[in-house]
């Protein structure tokens, strides 16, 4: 018998007319009707249910009359049903209730003097008595269950644990007892995947009862703790007896051939449910993350594969995608967390190839949907999990391929509306640093000199500052600082993109501050706008090289727009790992110019371009790199000692450390290029995840609409027109 909303508004409605409104101990035993009358015709479940709503009850804090209670469900089930309502079910209904009410009777006004001397007995016993009894405890059982030891493996500070855990357990159940029930049927169902056989309990309580027996003469006491223990040991034994199915005991095996036999007895309709969900109560477990969790992997590998394959039944196709999603929305991110073995096998999994081949191509469809999107609708999370894993091979899985470019797709319009002002204040900059700057200075040069830099100080500075403060703000609230040295960094100048556009601003205030055209304002020259002045010529040289620099910093910001070609970006990427060789080089070249250097001043010659430290190595670097004078080897014929120095070092850096950088760079190219394209499509994804986190969810609803999640796949090979698999994303790839 379901307990349905309308049996509730009924039940009150009779209980406010025949003046029963106010008993607010009748909700207590209707929140647990359901359940007694679901079990009736079980005796031992019966006398559980009935033994929780006496401690509920017992919590209650006034009076109560169980009649009273049956006269108001009488009347509702008779107004409820009025047209079936009979003789027989009024004499069922009685037999129920006077059996409950029998069993209530029995337990009711024990359960708060247990409690109280239980709780008296046990803040009186000293610690090293509870210790004793700790250890006597499982030495007693041992004894009366040898079988036992094998289930605790466990340290003796764990085994004392436990001890502390059913002490607790007894009060707590006296206390809390609904809550705990939940609880131990929760830890009920953790017992299942630890294959723990219900004949070990009744030895554990008789040994428990036993050891407390011993540790005090209060026979209160000890009745509260043997009567408590024994409802504990029913909740577990029933959650084991239900939650143990063929497919949790096979986990135990971690043997793939045992739990394939053991899936392969659930019906295709029913097997997803059996491997992702076991409910007791309101308690439930699922069979494949207990399997990572217990460490069983090849069971969990066993039980992804199954979850992942597509069968049918005629018509009707078996495919538990969805399943796996909506059951643990997180299954990627606790895949990274704890096997990262498995998540190849998941991503494979969401792959489906046809058989069939038509010109050169086979169908391949992907079912990407709960990587693109969450349960809610929203963006899912996986491609930000993916991206702080930083795997380049798992970035590269053709799932995540897709996933990346399905997205890349519906965000790189906006992730290139969003660089737009970057790119148009490049374009200003370079034409007033570089084109305008290199013409003859006309007055109309000279204006537009102006203007340029003008509208960059004007626009760029602004534009800058704003989104530094934003971001700033933003690590600040969210806690993304780092420390070095004692000194807080926000994260986002972790990044080249984040501290060279601070570099880039700041360069721009020293630009700013230095413009030679604003300190020629006021000098009352005949030119309106010139940088002719005393005062601009002054800080003109600075000035450029500022310049300079803000260009370089221009340009190396527009790499990111790189991300648009993946072999841009990993050619880039590439060239960024092998100037780690090129730095180790320029340190042998230095190393060997300083000694050659130092040797060459400490010998006795006459060339002017050898005197002191510098000269020598300034003229070394120019022989290496074959810009010093030809006539230099004519003029020290008669310093043979200097020459063979400069020969030895010619050798030495022309044919051994050029040849050993043309060696490390061909070598780091290929050792690196393979993982690249890897880290190129990580960039892509994190500047795909910075774009979903800006995207509007008008936006959002739009591009998820076009990408037609929930249409079933048409036919794609003539002549087998059967219903492919619901797909999500189909691709076709050449073979």
């Amino acid at each position: 018998m379901m307990v349905p909303n309308s049996f509730n508004d009924m039940f009150l409605f009779n209980a406010a007319v025949m003046g029963l409104s106010n008993n607010d101990w009748m909700n207590l035993i209707l929140d647990q009707l359901d359940a007694i009358a679901l079990n009736v015709a079980n005796p031992y479940r019966l006398q559980e249910e009935c033994e929780v709503l006496a401690l509920v009850l017992s919590r209650y804090q006034g009076s109560f009359v169980l009649s009273e209670f049956k006269a108001v469900v009488l009347a509702s089930l008779r107004s409820l049903v009025s047209s079936d309502w009979d003789s027989d079910h009024e004499v069922a209904w009685n037999w129920l209730w006077q059996n409950v009410e029998r069993l209530l009777k029995q337990l009711l006004g024990k359960p708060p003097v247990q409690e109280k001397a239980l709780t008296e007995v046990l803040s009186s016993l000293p610690e090293e008595a509870l210790t004793q009894l700790r250890q006597e405890f499982f030495l007693n059982f041992f004894k009366l269950a040898p079988s036992g030891q094998d289930f605790f493996k466990q340290s003796l500070t764990r085994l004392y644990f436990i001890a502390d855990k059913i002490i607790e357990l007894c009060l707590e159940i006296y206390r809390q007892p609904r809550a705990m029930v939940e609880d131990i049927s929760g830890l009920g169902l953790r017992h299942v995947g630890y294959a723990i056989p219900p004949e070990l309990f009744g030895p554990f309580v008789g040994s428990a009862v036993e050891m407390f027996s011993l540790a005090t003469t209060n026979e209160t006491a000890i009745d509260g703790f043997k009567w408590a223990m024994q409802l504990v040991s029913k909740i577990l034994v029933r959650a084991i007896s239900e939650g143990s199915t063929v497919v949790m005991k096979a986990i135990s095996t971690n043997d793939e051939i045992s739990m394939k036999k053991a899936m392969a007895t659930s019906p295709r309709g029913k097997r997803a449910q059996e491997l992702l969900n076991i409910s007791v109560g309101a308690q439930s477990i699922s069979p494949f993350y207990w399997s990572i969790r217990s460490g069983n992997l090849n069971s969990a590998k066993a039980i992804l594969q199954d979850l992942l394959t597509i069968r049918a039944d005629r018509d009707v196709y078996y495919y538990a995608c969805d399943d796996l999603f909506t059951r643990h929305p997180d299954v990627v991110k606790y895949l990274m967390t704890d096997v990262p073995a498995l998540l190849n096998a998941l991503f494979d999994g969401l792959v489906w190839r046809s058989r069939w081949i038509s010109k050169g191509l086979r169908r391949v469809n992907y079912y990407v949907k709960h990587l693109v999107q969450d349960l809610e609708g929203q963006p899912s999370e996986t491609l930000s999990w993916l991206e702080d894993y930083r795997d380049p091979t798992l970035i590269s899985h053709e799932t995540v391929i897709v996933v990346s470019d399905i997205l890349w797709e519906g965000i790189k319009h906006q992730f290139l509306r969003r660089k737009i002002f970057f790119l148009w204040s490049l374009c200003l900059f370079l034409v007033s640093q570089s084109v305008l700057s290199a013409l003859e200075r006309t007055s109309g040069i000279q204006t537009a000199l102006f203007v340029c830099r003008t509208l960059i100080y004007l626009t760029s500075l602004p534009k800058l500052f704003y989104d530094h403060v934003k971001l700033f703000c933003e690590d600040l609230r969210g806690g993304y600082v780092s420390r070095y040295f004692c000194i807080p960094i926000p994260q986002y100048l972790l990044a080249w993109q984040g501290c060279g556009s601070l570099i880039l601003f700041w360069f721009l205030v020293v630009m700013c501050t230095l413009e030679p055209f604003y300190w020629c304002l006021g000098d009352g020259a005949e030119e309106v706008f010139s940088d002719r002045c005393k005062q601009g010529q002054e800080f003109k040289r600075i000035y450029s090289t500022f310049s300079c620099l803000t260009m370089m910093i221009y340009w190396s910001l527009s790499l990111n727009l790189s991300v648009f070609s993946m072999r841009l970006s990993a050619f880039i990427l590439v060239c960024g790992r092998v100037t780690s060789e090129v730095g180790l080089f320029l340190l042998a070249f230095v190393f060997v110019i300083l000694a050659t250097a130092t040797s060459i001043t400490a010998l006795d010659q006459s060339m002017e371009d050898f005197k002191g430290i510098p000269q020598s190595a300034m003229a070394l670097t120019e022989i290496a790199l074959s810009l010093f004078p030809p006539t230099l080897f004519d003029e020290m014929r008669h310093e043979e000692i200097l020459l063979a120095l400069i020969l030895i070092f010619c050798m030495v850096v022309t044919i051994f450390l050029f040849s050993l950088l043309i060696a490390q760079l061909n070598q780091a190219y290929q050792h690196g290029f393979q993982d690249m394209h890897g880290y190129a499509r990580l960039r892509r994804v994190s500047t795909a995840v910075a774009e979903l986190e800006c995207m509007s969810s008008k936006r959002w609803e739009t591009f998820l609409a076009s990408l037609s999640f929930d249409r079933p796949l048409e036919p794609w090979h003539r002549g087998h027109e059967d219903t492919y698999p619901d797909g999500l994303v189909a691709s076709y790839i050449t073979i």
